[in-house]
């Protein structure tokens, strides 16, 4: 299988993310799988992104950050250089959002994007 790592961060994590990624990780039905960051159509501003626990694929770009391997796709790697994502465990507005750079206009809930 051949991947590619990347020499930039595609994606960072904030230390909420880092944390509650591992823990999710550290579940029997997500052993040995990695976070992947992907961009779809769909959603109320055209594009929404989606994130999964998954294996490597040929031809995914790496990205470590604080001993979580981040994987994406190069189509997706275009819409989601420089992004962060983020975790808050607040009843309201809790889970993870991903703040893009690249987004010229984003929907109120932080789902979906315009590029």
């Amino acid at each position: 299988m051949s991947t590619s790592v990347m020499s930039e961060t595609t994606v960072r994590l904030t230390g909420n993310a880092v944390t509650e990624v591992k823990s999710l990780l550290s579940k029997a039905e997500n052993a040995g799988k990695n976070l992947r960051l992907y961009i779809e159509e769909g959603g109320c501003s055209g594009m929404q992104y989606g994130m999964v626990f998954d294996e490597k694929r040929e031809g995914d770009l790496i990205s470590e950050e604080s001993g979580v391997s981040v994987l994406v796709d190069p189509i997706s790697a275009n819409y989601l250089r420089g992004c962060t994502v983020d975790f808050n465990d607040s009843l309201t507005a809790g889970g993870f959002r991903i703040s893009n750079p690249n987004a010229k206009h984003s929907c109120g809930c932080g789902k979906s994007f315009e590029a």
